[in-house]
């Protein structure tokens, strides 16, 4: 491979090379197909588009501001569940392949951006598989080890991404298919919240869980992708208005939750099981503080998808198939789903009154932390493996991503470490919806600090670009108190799409005061320069409107007002009235809230 190639596998590489001019699209379009045809994998796709037509489509691309496209000339591979004009949609069954009229909403969006859309991925019958063994258009081959499974349901996609064919490519995810396949072919998968990309135009597994994904080889290509992609559509009535936020940087405190000694399972894959106890020590060395959860409730969560109603939605998508022409569909897919038709409205019910419980133990979980980390999947299996046993060990592979849907969580899987024995394994983060920018700017810090390369063709990673200061409209503030980064009321900043940008000091000119509240607050009161204590707090980043609803919220004695830093920078922020200190205890010497609130919990 050239030094050209080298420098150019990147989304944000190959849009630069466009907009200097140093690389055309339909070069690199025309790259793409070559490789294709050099791989050699006829199962990585399903339909391919037609060369000539995508070149001359990337060409037409010189006419228009490149600085006006964010996927300028970028070669992007499609999975076959999602329309795309032009191609037809089989979700993996010859007998239910149909040719869209128009695109779906997420590949309208790609095209508006400046991206080719090159072809369709192969994947596991319907999207229902994590193994990528379930197609009859055959099974692609693990670009890192010949004799592993892909990962599914999208495998395609995830292949393309890591054998360089595509820099980025659509994966869904219902179960974990946009994650287990990231991690067995070392890149990085973005599920995103549910609703945040449009699923109109997507051929559903189980409508209420579905996600488009994305598969690239870095987080900021994943991020760039998602905010070409985000955005509510009237078109699809689980779409969700949710703002998404920009990259910020890797924050003063980070709590992450992991397991409980003992719950993590690895199928007694101690490769796997050690990786992840380096991958938790990498993330202490970048300075975040690992808080123990209890992961029973999640391992509950997803015994839910398969043993729960949720299988009635699979089968819904394909009862007439089943009803017409049952051998059409592939053996495996055929035992999973027609289980699906004997559930009762009953079971239905009761399942979901148990999966609302659930949801209200994972709220306290991240109560307590920003984000849990888990192994992707908690090994890895040959083809040979999953052919004999494919139920099973399916089953297996989704130990860690099956209850995030079902949770309405928003999840990152990263490269985390190749194991001696040339398998690749991967992290998730996982956190509530509406954080898929906080896990993308952690997340970016961790991957580039495993220097591993990326994909599968021992490339280095990229430098790690630093992330933007504060937004020209964003406003900073600063809460010292119940507002912190895990207390009671910080839910009411994230809620808003609040970002932590950092903790700090404020100039010693504060005293703090234990309020008699409910939930307790403190009070902030300036006082003469000097004759205070420097008290600790942390600057949060909030949009104007967000600034606005927030403020307006501010029950007495509290207001904001203008806090002095110690480094002379001045930001909005809680101030207390003189009047309501009177009686309150003095708790200035605790240097913050936080150390107060510790001390007090000891006694």
């Amino acid at each position: 491979m050239d030094e050209a190639n080298h420098v150019t596998e990147t989304v944000a590489a190959i849009v630069a090379a466009h907009r200097a001019g140093t690389m055309t699209p339909a070069q690199t379009v025309a790259r793409s197909y070559q490789r294709i045809r050099d791989r050699g994998d006829p199962a990585i796709f399903i339909s391919l588009r037609d060369e000539k037509d995508a070149i001359a489509e990337a060409a037409r691309l010189a006419a228009k501001d490149p600085a006006q496209l964010p996927l300028c000339g970028v070669p992007v591979a499609v999975k076959d569940n999602i329309d795309a004009k032009g191609l037809p949609t089989t979700a993996a069954c010859p007998a239910f392949s149909y040719v869209p009229s128009h695109d779906s909403t997420a590949i309208a969006k790609l095209r508006a951006a400046g991206a080719i859309i090159i072809g369709k991925t192969n994947l596991d019958q319907f999207a229902t598989g994590l193994v990528g063994v379930r197609s009859p258009y055959g099974i692609p081959r693990n670009p890192l080890r010949d004799d592993l499974v892909p990962g599914g349901s999208s495998s395609g996609s995830a292949i393309a991404v890591s054998a360089g064919l595509v820099p980025l490519a659509l994966g869904t995810d219902t179960a974990g298919s946009g994650r287990v396949p990231a991690m067995l072919n070392n890149v990085v998968g973005l599920k995103p919240s549910l609703g945040l990309i449009s699923t109109a135009g997507l051929v559903p597994a189980c409508r209420t869980l579905d996600c488009i994904s994305v598969f690239s080889l870095t987080v900021d290509d994943a991020m760039t992708a998602l905010q070409v992609l985000a955005g509510p559509d009237a078109a699809d009535p689980f779409s969700r208005n949710r703002p998404l936020a920009g990259i910020t940087a890797f924050p003063a405190t980070l709590k992450l939750g992991v397991p409980k000694s003992g719950q993590l399972i690895f199928f007694g894959d101690r490769e796997s099981e050690k990786a992840y106890g380096e991958a938790c020590r990498r993330w202490q060395a970048l300075g975040a503080r690992l808080v123990e959860f209890d992961l029973e409730p999640f391992y509950e969560t997803a015994r839910l998808l398969y043993e729960g109603p949720w299988v009635a939605e699979r089968y819904l998508v394909i009862r007439d198939l089943l009803a017409s022409a049952p051998d059409a569909i592939h053996p495996v897919t055929r035992e999973i789903t027609a289980a699906g038709s004997r559930l009762t409205a009953a079971e239905t019910f009761s399942a979901l009154y148990r999966l609302q419980a659930l949801r209200r133990v994972a709220e306290r979980t991240f109560a307590e932390c920003d984000a849990i980390v888990l192994p992707t999947a908690p090994t890895v299996y040959s083809t040979a493996q999953v052919l004999a046993n494919p139920v099973e060990l399916n089953s297996r592979l989704g130990t860690y991503t099956n209850f995030v849907n079902l949770l309405d969580l928003c999840g990152l899987a990263l490269p985390a470490a190749m194991r001696p024995d040339g398998a690749p394994f991967g992290i998730t983060l996982l956190a509530p919806a509406g954080h898929d920018a906080q896990l993308a700017s952690i997340g970016r810090a961790f991957h580039a600090d495993t220097r591993l390369p990326i994909g599968s063709n021992a490339l280095p990673q990229p430098p790690l670009a630093a992330p933007p200061d504060t937004a020209h409209d964003e406003i900073p503030i600063a809460v010292v108190g119940a507002h912190l980064s895990g207390m009671a009321l910080n839910g009411e900043l994230t809620a808003l799409d609040a970002r932590l940008l950092e903790e700090t000091v404020t100039a010693p000119d504060y005293k703090l005061y234990a309020l008699d509240t409910t939930p307790p607050k403190p009070g902030m009161l300036r006082v003469e320069a000097g004759a205070g204590r420097a008290i600790r707090l942390e600057l949060w980043a909030m949009s104007p409107a967000a600034f606005g609803t927030f403020v307006a919220a501010i029950p007495p004695p509290l207001s904001i007002g203008t806090i002095r830093l110690a480094d002379g920078r001045e930001a909005k922020g809680f101030i207390v009235e003189p009047v309501a200190i009177d009686r309150a205890r003095d708790i200035s010497a605790y240097g913050g809230w936080r150390a107060f609130m510790a001390e007090k919990a000891k006694a």
